[in-house]
């Protein structure tokens, strides 16, 4: 079992805070093309980022307005007790913000991303971040790293446009912390918007996110789940089901059924929809059954050319992907994990409810069911 000391103690490092101290507070910063003259960080013009819980996306710019600028968040780690499954299971969760995944940040390409994260003292863990999307110091993972009770704020440069996980990493923990809930996703738009193969603007109607996790639950001997008062207590036990490398729950968005029923996606018979899916941990195969990925960056990286007409994608552990479709028919689209294990099983399906009139063209019942006939 970890206590409180242990892992504040073990966690915190000497080097990383004399690192920190030894930060300038402000910034003149070159443009990547080593091109364009220099610019104080500071002048630039700041907005507030308003985060929202996923699926949903934070309003935003698919192109951006003006120049780049330093985009502002706020992020308060909560360690809490959720419940993953119609059973009532309980899972010890670590979380961004209260949500598996944490929320979606958005900005543009050649805009700061600055981040306020905040450790409350009721928690018992230290906590950091460690953005994919950045560059330097551990994805930030080496100069965010707060004890209960300490906040931090953090600034990179979102020059490479794409979509990219973030995760918790503090050292000698960093498994457990990641599939304990706390992982997320930045988008980086390109600034004059995302383009199709042919260089063509794309625009979508809307964006959702999906968070995939794997969870890792342990049992008495009687083959029940075990409660925890909290994360330290257990970890011993979930550490040795996670070196077994079978999940318990295969999840979207922290919750069996959390993007089914009424808490399913929503779209409309030709509106175009933006899917993220972050994977921190494991390997997933995204598929949208009674639909394709029009347009997939299956390694979710928006200056490589999308691929066309994707039955299913593949996302690596540690990344995120992007697809856009145009639904063409209403109904109901299960949104999975085509290891349908995984899906059926373990928990990785969500819906998307989509409205619209019914296209005969595209698919019809010639005849119904009945006997055979001779």
């Amino acid at each position: 079992m970890i206590t409180r000391r242990s892992a504040l103690m073990g966690a915190a490092s000497a080097a990383t805070a004399a690192f920190l101290a030894s930060a300038p507070a402000r910034a003149t910063e070159k443009a990547s093309d080593g091109l364009t003259p220099a610019t104080t960080v500071g002048d630039l013009p700041r907005v507030k980022g308003k985060l929202v819980t996923p699926p949903h996306v934070m309003a935003h710019d698919q192109v951006a307005k003006g120049g780049p600028k330093i985009v502002e968040f706020k992020m308060t780690v909560q360690e809490k007790k959720v419940v993953v499954d119609d059973q009532g299971t309980e899972f010890q969760a670590m979380t961004y913000e209260g949500s598996m995944p944490g929320p979606t940040m958005v900005v543009h390409e050649g805009d700061y991303l600055e981040l306020i994260l905040v450790n409350p003292e009721t928690n018992t863990m230290p906590h950091n971040i460690d953005f994919h999307a950045s560059t330097g110091a551990l994805g930030g993972g080496g100069l965010t790293l707060i004890n209960p009770g300490e906040q931090t704020v953090l600034r990179f440069k979102a020059f490479r446009p794409g979509v990219f996980i973030y995760h918790c990493a503090p050292t000698g923990m960093v498994p457990w912390h990641v599939v304990s809930g706390m992982s997320g996703a930045v988008l980086v738009l390109p600034r004059d918007g995302l383009k199709d193969g042919d260089g063509k603007p794309l625009h979508y109607d809307r964006i959702y996110t999906i968070g995939e996790f794997d969870l890792y639950i342990p049992r008495d001997e009687d083959g029940n789940y075990k409660t925890y008062d909290g994360p330290g207590e257990s970890y011993s036990d979930t550490l040795d089901v996670m070196r077994g490398l079978i999940p318990t729950h295969v999840v979207f968005n922290g919750k069996v059924g959390a993007l089914t029923g009424e808490n399913a996606m929503t779209a409309k018979v030709g509106e175009t929809v933006l899917f993220i899916h972050s994977c921190a941990n494991r390997d997933s195969r995204p598929h949208l059954i009674g639909g394709h990925g029009d347009w997939v960056w299956e390694n979710g990286k928006f200056a490589n050319a999308p691929q066309k007409d994707q039955e299913t994608w593949f996302v690596r552990g540690g990344s995120a992907a992007a697809a856009v479709y145009t639904f063409r028919q209403p109904g109901i689209y299960a949104y999975v994990n085509h290891n349908l294990i995984e899906a059926a099983e373990l928990g990785a399906t969500g819906h998307v409810k989509v409205e619209g009139d019914w296209d005969n063209d595209l698919m019809t019942q010639v005849s119904a069911p009945g006997p055979i006939q001779a």
